[in-house]
């Protein structure tokens, strides 16, 4: 795999948010993933190993050789395969999987191009307070990465203009997917499934820019910002699926029940009640949790799973949800894959049971979702991994911009209220859409748009 990794600290001057975002956007890299975590954020650029795994085949880049192979059986045991064979050194990997790779290993029929995409960086850069750790297996590249970083200056809260978003598309639909499904419900076909619906955003959107006001209004547990062949993604994750250790200690966060944040201390805290006293709000959390409890109960050792927080409030941008941890401890023949392949998808994002969950969406939402309710995601050679639930986003592929944003529907659900509450979710990104430079340049007289569109 040619050198081994060379590491270099380098003191910034602007913070780690501002770096990060800079050095995505600095054109170094053509493929990229910004991943932040609460140790701060991480930069990987440049491909240096790849997998790739697709419905029907893997395609596998190390040492400088690429091989595209059919798989059958489980996929996962192609990703495992491929990490197990890296021989470079302290390793760590970056990427997405889609919704739809719980379809494949279900063995379900998949529509979708790309499943999974990881990345093992050329060079990783690591920011936290006022400095950042480079390494990387090119000097040179290692070199201009120093150069971005000692370059930068403090940014201002000044952005560009923002991007027209109507929210209210496709409601009339949403409100008949509900019905629908509730109707399953009611038929015993399943208890919750989770409907999203989309968004177009048919302007230009410049991501970076985007990403670094939407991280400055946000409040996420994980945030990223990619670009991976083709598809180009930012968003403010609300929750975790899976965290694991390099103990083998092993997390997952189910968020369900949601209401709105406004910003009016008496208003939120009224909503807050309100999600607390709510019957289906509280429901749904609970099934949530008792799943989460039952899926890492298969890699981990029984006895050590347990419920860690229950129902506290987490705040996440424009909106509050119920919250829970649910935790354990991997037994000695389990590792990371086998607890991401337990808990994916999310609950929160899928449904219960999630087979009947999986019918349900299928039947009411129009297309596949790709990193929709997927994950963003890291992983390391001593065995870490930590995957973000793929929400509050924005997505670009194919020349298509998007957004997507879902609620959880169960047999008490209201059309009009599970309506409100793929709104109240939007609005954690709708608003911080930012055009490209030029074109906000060449707007800069238009009059204000319509605020409808942006709340």
């Amino acid at each position: 795999m040619g050198f081994p990794y060379q590491t270099k600290t380098v003191r910034t001057s602007v913070e780690p948010l501002v770096a990060a975002t800079a050095l995505a956007a600095s054109g170094l890299f053509s493929t990229y993933v910004l991943y932040e975590t609460e140790d701060g954020w991480s930069v990987a650029g440049g491909i240096a190993a790849e997998v790739i795994l697709k419905p029907d085949t893997v395609r596998c880049t190390k040492d400088g050789t690429t091989v595209e192979r059919p798989w059958r059986g489980d996929p996962l045991a192609q990703v495992r395969a491929f990490f197990d064979g890296l021989d470079l050194a302290d390793w760590r990997a970056y990427g997405w999987s889609a919704f739809e790779l719980a379809y494949a290993v279900a063995g379900r029929p998949v529509g979708n191009d790309v499943l999974l995409h990881l990345v093992v960086p050329r060079t990783e850069t690591r920011l936290s307070g006022d400095h950042a750790v480079v390494r990387g297996l090119d000097p040179q590249e290692m070199a201009l990465v120093e150069k971005t970083l000692t370059g930068l200056e403090p940014v201002t809260d000044a952005r560009g203009l923002p991007v027209r978003v109507d929210i209210e598309a496709g409601a009339g639909a949403y409100r008949d997917s509900v019905t629908t499904v509730v109707e399953r419900i009611r038929a015993g076909l399943l208890q919750k499934a989770v409907v999203s619906r989309i968004v177009p955003v048919t302007s230009d959107v410049d991501f970076p820019a985007t990403y670094l006001a939407g991280r400055r209004a946000n409040t996420p547990a994980r945030s990223y910002l990619l670009n991976m062949a083709g598809i180009q993604a930012l968003g403010f994750s609300p929750e975790t699926v899976v965290e694991v250790g390099p103990d083998g200690t092993v997390s997952s966060q189910p968020l369900a029940g949601t209401r709105a944040l406004t910003g009016d201390a008496d208003e939120d805290r009224r909503l807050r009640e309100n999600l607390l006293a709510d019957p289906k709000e509280l429901h749904e959390h609970a099934i949530s949790v008792k799943v989460a409890v039952d899926e890492l109960a298969g890699p981990c050792t029984p006895e050590t799973v347990v419920v860690q927080e229950y129902m506290v409030i987490k705040e996440r941008g424009s909106v509050q949800h119920l919250a829970s941890r649910v935790v354990g401890r991997m037994s000695r023949q389990a590792g990371p894959w086998d607890a991401f392949a337990a808990v994916f998808p999310a609950v929160t994002a899928s449904g219960v049971p999630k087979y009947p969950a999986y019918d349900a969406i299928s039947a009411v939402e129009p297309r596949e979702r790709g990193l929709y309710a997927g994950t963003v995601m890291t992983l390391a050679q001593d065995g870490s991994m930590d995957a973000a639930l793929a929400l509050r986003s924005v997505f670009r592929k194919n020349g298509e911009t998007w957004l997507q944003a879902g609620a959880g529907i169960v047999e008490q659900s209201v059309p009009e209220r599970e309506l409100e509450e793929t709104r109240e979710k939007l609005r954690c990104v709708a608003g911080c859409l930012v055009a490209p430079a030029a074109e906000s340049e060449a707007r800069a007289s238009d009059a204000a748009p319509d605020k409808r569109l942006y709340v």
